[in-house]
């Protein structure tokens, strides 16, 4: 994906301990893509029973399981040393589960069914967002000066 020079503890990065925390938030984005895979598909199927759904939830519904995709690669990316992907995966791991959720808040945006079936996405990402800034993997990546 990059090839840029991986900055960080090599040791660290191989120990079992960081490989283990970095094969729980792969697993974590793969059942987050499912999730998201699931939405697409009430999506259709609400649509097919004629029923409204609004652009909205059209574009969302197809992109989520594309970023779940992208977001998997960054962290393949960052489980091997790149900096760059594992600052990019726990930022987007913060800054995604904010916006989806309070988007889905403002009233009318979309049915309720559907933003729960988004919170419901979201929570193997806000368990990724905690498992990337422990204590394991912030060793592997020490904040550099």
């Amino acid at each position: 994906m990059e090839t840029n020079k991986h900055t960080t503890e090599p040791a660290l990065l191989n120990s079992p301990r960081t490989q283990e925390v970095f094969d729980t938030a792969k697993n974590s984005v793969k059942v987050y893509g499912a999730l998201s895979a699931v939405a697409l598909l009430a999506v259709i199927a609400v649509s097919t029973s004629g029923h409204t759904v609004n652009t909205f939830m059209w574009v969302r519904a197809v992109l989520l399981p594309v970023v779940a995709v992208l977001i998997y690669r960054m962290a393949v990316s960052a489980s091997r040393g790149s900096r760059r992907s594992f600052e990019r995966v726990s930022a987007l791991t913060v800054i995604m589960p904010i916006a989806i959720i309070g988007v889905d808040l403002i009233p009318g945006v979309c049915p309720p069914w559907y933003a729960v079936t988004q919170v419901v996405c979201m929570l193997p990402i806000i368990r990724v967002a905690f498992i990337i800034r422990g204590s394991a993997l912030r060793a592997a990546f020490p904040k550099s000066r």
